[in-house]
């Protein structure tokens, strides 16, 4: 038996970093996706549209409702947008996971693209039709119906959850090649 097969089957090595950043990114979008649908189909078969359900003492309701734009309602009238501007996050999140190497980076990307597929999926497969779809929401927080925070779903979370950890990791100088930059060298090139 050579060294290299008593290598091979006595000690696993491990996966080289790009490929484990790429990995998980795609492994949390997949998990974000199907959270999110089942979360979904669970609320539409559920919870009544004209009632709320408290959860928690009062600190979350699940409210369902149907939201044509943004978050806080913006772009009703321009629901078709939506999904293009999802084509593009999910381009540039591909054009980012090819110099991918760094794993709390794979994170950020597979929560953010995740929250933007899942979202898309309605968009694009839930009435009133196909890319005019609305996305069902059902979490409110400290009120019934959106009262004190707009009401959201799985991959709004996801898709927030995302955004914030990456700008934390802009901001500790952790690069998506897996390197870091560290205070004096950003002084250095300012």
């Amino acid at each position: 038996m050579s060294t290299e097969t008593e290598e091979a089957v006595g000690e696993r090595r491990p996966l080289p970093a790009r490929r484990l950043a790429v990995w998980l990114l795609v492994a949390t979008a997949a998990v974000v996706v199907l959270i999110d649908q089942v979360t979904k189909q669970l609320a539409l078969s559920y919870v009544d549209d004209d009632e709320s359900v408290r959860l928690l003492g009062g600190a979350v309701y699940l409210s369902l409702t149907r939201n044509s734009g943004a978050a806080w309602s913006l772009g009703r009238d321009y629901t078709f947008i939506f999904p293009l501007i999802t084509c593009g996050v999910v381009v540039w999140i591909v054009w980012m996971a090819l110099r991918l190497r760094s794993v709390p980076w794979g994170l950020a990307l597979g929560l953010v693209l995740g929250g933007a597929l899942g979202n898309a999926t309605d968009r694009i497969f839930r009435a009133p039709g196909p890319f005019m779809g609305h996305v069902v929401d059902m979490v409110s927080v400290f009120g019934p119906n959106g009262q004190y925070f707009p009401i959201f779903n799985a991959a709004d979370s996801s898709l927030t959850c995302g955004v914030i950890l990456a700008i934390a990791l802009e901001f500790t100088g952790r690069q998506r090649d897996g390197t870091r930059i560290r205070a004096k060298e950003r002084k250095e090139t300012t």
